[in-house]
């Protein structure tokens, strides 16, 4: 793990080539069940061709100097569906189909038997990661609560039964993660924004049962949703579910700040917790400059002391060009040095 002062990272995902994915497809949604049509390779030759991308990313990354890196989650649809998909008590030949208030229809897990995680999922991704960078390596899984609400349950008899049985799943995956040599493990919960009266009942509860056992510095990530799909100005300024993470085992809280502009003098009720502070702005075609970058971090230092703060990107990279990705966390990265030579 970096020793310095505001160490980089990323909150997970990076730009997927077009040669691997059909990024036209991938714009149009967040899939919760399985979309096998978006890989451009037949399954004899995707894994071969996930690997190789998987390498691009993570050489991305080194480029623009992150001391923290991913592998980009390279290998997935979406950051929750392909561990969601792969549990037992999952009926992933007949999804439900559930309609928002506008009428738009979308497929999600039909839950019909007992959770349970037979085999590992991010397994394989992590070993591929631990030997493929010598940087600290984080990997990311969905966590329990968003798990519950991005599914349809015809088995337990309430959400929060539900959200506990993907919490054991998930604890039972992120205890192999930490084996196989994961040095940051991140659990993404943007669902307790959506629901925050559900999430004060239970959703602590949930991640602290996933994190049960987990030594290494462990993260929530949260967020308002991908740029590339909701816009800046539909984004509230504040988070309705973020002060009561204080309460979780996760050493790190992640959230995004700097698209929804969001006021940070939250921070100051999780004053126990290190926060990942988004800095980049992803609805934004342009690359900031590493002074736009710096403005921000050294805003987020009125609330947090320089010890306890990582810049990173605001929610995730994978809808945005490669060459923009890039350009972006290379900037983050000189800003963050900016900032640190002002603070030595």
């Amino acid at each position: 793990m970096p020793k310095h002062l505001l160490p980089t990272t990323v909150v997970g995902s990076y730009p997927q080539p077009e040669w691997l994915v059909d990024r036209a497809m991938l714009s149009k949604s967040v899939p919760r069940t399985r979309m096998h049509e978006m890989w451009r390779l037949p399954p004899k030759h995707l894994e071969e061709a996930q690997d190789d991308a998987t390498i691009v990313a993570i050489r991305d990354m080194e480029r623009a100097g992150i001391d923290i890196v991913t592998d980009g989650e390279i290998r997935r649809e979406s950051y929750s569906n392909r561990f969601a998909t792969a549990l037992e008590g999952i009926d992933i030949d007949n999804p439900a189909v559930i309609t928002s208030q506008s009428g738009h229809k979308t497929p999600v897990p039909r839950v019909v038997g007992k959770i349970r995680r037979t085999h590992p999922v991010e397994l394989r991704d992590m070993e591929f990661l631990r030997r493929n960078t010598d940087r600290a390596a984080k990997i990311t899984l969905p966590g329990p609560f968003t798990m519950s609400q991005q599914a349809k349950n015809e088995f337990y008899k309430d959400d929060e039964e539900l959200a506990m049985a993907f919490a054991e799943a998930v604890n039972a995956e992120a205890l192999d993660l930490q084996k196989a040599g994961a040095d940051v493990i991140q659990l993404d919960e943007p669902w307790v924004r959506n629901n925050p009266e559900l999430a004060k009942r239970y959703a602590v509860k949930a991640i602290n049962r996933a994190l049960d056992g987990i030594t290494v510095p462990t993260v929530v990530h949260l967020c308002f949703g991908y740029a590339a799909v909701v816009p800046g100005s539909t984004k509230p300024s504040g988070y309705s579910f973020l002060a009561e993470l204080a309460d979780t085992r996760a050493e790190q809280i992640s959230i995004e700040a700097a698209q929804p502009k969001l006021d940070l003098g939250v921070l100051k009720e999780l004053s126990s917790k290190t926060i990942m502070l988004g800095v980049l702005d992803l609805g934004n075609p342009e690359i900031e400059t590493a002074d736009i970058i710096a403005d921000r971090i050294r805003h987020g230092l009125k609330y947090v002391a320089a010890d306890r703060l990582i810049p990173a990107p605001d929610c995730g990279m994978k809808y945005m060009p490669r060459h923009i990705a890039f350009g972006k966390l290379k900037a983050m990265c000189d800003a963050a040095a900016m900032v640190r030579k002002e603070l030595s």
